[in-house]
């Protein structure tokens, strides 16, 4: 059987090093992401998101490009598993 979505979302993001502190640095901002993604379905209403979380805690900035990247892959993995089930 396949991850369930959130252990994806979740895997996903703790792969994440958006800036330079190591990929374990970051797991209350992962739980955050992962409930904007199942609030968000807009790639640039959530890239703006994803930057405000990691902001908010770290007070450095992430470009919205890189935001809009993982915007992106979020929602195909949250997609994939809507459009895959019967």
């Amino acid at each position: 059987m396949k991850p369930s979505i959130n252990v994806r979302l979740m895997e996903n993001l703790l792969q994440w090093d958006p800036l330079g502190y190591g990929v374990d640095a970051y797991d209350t901002e992962c739980v955050d992401v992962v409930q904007a993604v199942y609030e968000l379905d807009d790639i640039t209403n959530l890239a703006k998101k994803i930057q405000a979380i990691y902001e908010f805690s770290f007070e450095e900035n992430i470009p919205l490009s890189q935001c809009k990247e993982k915007a992106l892959e979020l929602l195909e993995i949250k997609n994939e598993d809507s459009s895959c089930s019967l």
